[in-house]
């Protein structure tokens, strides 16, 4: 998994409710077993019925490479495909920043190196204007370690954060990366079981 520090780049405004999944990644439209998930990305809301771009957020040039994107409440809701996160960070988005995130959808950020943020009250009022102001003219930036969001005015959003979602991503740890973390714990653990109960030990042989 890719770690996450920093980020700079187009903040991309959705200033939306309950965006799901199935708009996301709208896999019905995937063509093959590898398809271009960028691509895929709002499709069924970026094209017209004979396939050519509408007027659609994402088909507009400064939004072409976006790293951030700022909606609104439950972002992410509906089935639990991580194929959404792939979506996104497939044009470049690393960053999701909502009023409130889905659960599953969250958790999927987290495991593919994509960082969800929640912001409510006046601070997400004032980026959201900020974002939608800017129009991707002027790059927002993201500091993981520091926990805050920064505007092109200078202005800043701190952000909350538990300390082993930040580690995980810091270091781009997924599930297996988190455990091995641990390994020398796991070593020691196994020793001790091994010379207090060797039968365990046994009956593992056996079994190989």
């Amino acid at each position: 998994m890719q770690p996450f520090t920093t980020l700079s780049g187009p903040a991309m405004p959705m200033i939306e409710d309950d965006i799901n999944t199935d708009q996301i990644a709208p896999l019905q439209l995937a063509k093959g077993l590898s398809p271009d998930w960028g691509q895929l990305l709002f499709k069924r809301q970026r094209m017209n019925a004979d396939g050519t771009d509408n007027d659609h957020v994402l088909n507009k040039p400064q939004y072409r490479k976006p790293a951030i994107l700022v909606a609104n409440e439950n972002f992410g809701c509906g089935s639990s495909r991580e194929s959404a996160v792939w979506c996104l960070t497939g044009v470049g988005i690393r960053c999701v920043i909502a009023r409130s995130i889905a659960d599953i959808f969250r958790e999927n950020c987290l495991l593919n190196g994509l960082l969800p943020i929640e912001l409510s009250g006046d601070a997400m009022d004032r980026l959201q204007a900020l974002v939608s102001q800017t129009d991707g003219a002027q790059p927002f930036s993201v500091d993981l370690p520091a926990q805050i969001v920064c505007a092109p005015n200078g202005e800043t959003f701190s952000f909350e954060i538990s300390t082993s979602d930040k580690t995980r991503l810091i270091e781009g740890l997924d599930e297996v990366g988190l455990t091995m973390k641990h390994e020398n714990e796991i070593v020691a653990f196994e020793e001790k079981i091994r010379g207090s109960m060797p039968w365990m030990q046994e009956a593992r042989d056996r079994r190989l």
